[in-house]
């Protein structure tokens, strides 16, 4: 779509104008944001587009847009596949060989399983292998608690940073203040940089790995955004 508008504003109620009119999500509802900070941030967006608007390049409109059209209509059914992935997670599946892996994974998982275990006091089930293996079903019911007890803002960008890390407890940890961005991606991805480092990597592989990485980041930043 061509720019159409030269001036972009904050309305007072958090909203967003481009040469006056009111930015709509494309379910045509209005673009309010809830604070200030993201309000700005989003508003920058549609300040630095060009001659043409490219979607790609707005990630905090397109987290505001499915915050407001996808989440909020049902945020409970939003949030269920989200918690589901605690029946998984991706930190309780462990190396077989080689032992540097294991190794690996429990001085970087292991401490992001410790924050979650005393924060919602749960417990997991560590599994050699890939074999799948339930979880107490008390660790299950507290960690959906505490996904939908989350905001629809909140919930927008937690969907992105479960799907790309595979794992619920590394998401809610950043959520939390628990772990840092770049450190939470890259523990999602320490078994794909291990096979890096051991075989090389290849184009490809980096490239997608760049795009996960930015639209991770992305969620993360919509998130501390929330906070300010």
């Amino acid at each position: 779509m061509k720019r159409f508008y030269k001036d972009v504003a904050v309305t007072p109620e958090r909203g967003i104008t481009l040469g006056g009119r009111a930015v709509r999500t494309p379910a045509r509802a209005l673009l309010t944001l809830p604070n200030d900070a993201l309000a700005e941030a989003v508003a920058d967006e549609w300040r630095a587009q060009g001659e043409e608007i490219d979607p790609r390049s707005m990630a905090m409109t397109g987290l505001a847009n499915a915050a407001i059209d996808r989440v909020a209509p049902d945020p409970a059914a939003f949030a269920a596949p989200l918690s589901a992935y605690a029946e998984s997670e991706l930190l309780c599946y462990r190396a077989e060989e080689p032992p540097e892996l294991a190794a690996r994974q429990e001085a970087v998982w292991g401490p992001i399983l410790d924050w979650a275990r005393g924060r919602y006091d749960v417990s997991f089930t560590l599994v050699a292998g890939i074999m799948h293996q339930p979880q107490p079903d008390a660790t299950l019911t507290r960690l959906a608690d505490a996904v939908a007890a989350r905001s629809i803002w909140e919930l927008a960008a937690l969907n992105p940073m479960v799907s790309i890390s595979g794992s619920l407890v590394i998401a809610l940890a950043v959520l939390e203040g628990a772990l840092q961005p770049e450190a939470a991606f890259a523990a999602a991805h320490l078994d794909e940089i291990w096979q890096a480092e051991l075989w090389g990597e290849d184009d490809w592989a980096l490239d997608a790995r760049a795009v996960r990485e930015r639209d991770f980041l992305n969620a993360c930043r919509f998130l501390a955004l929330l906070k300010l």
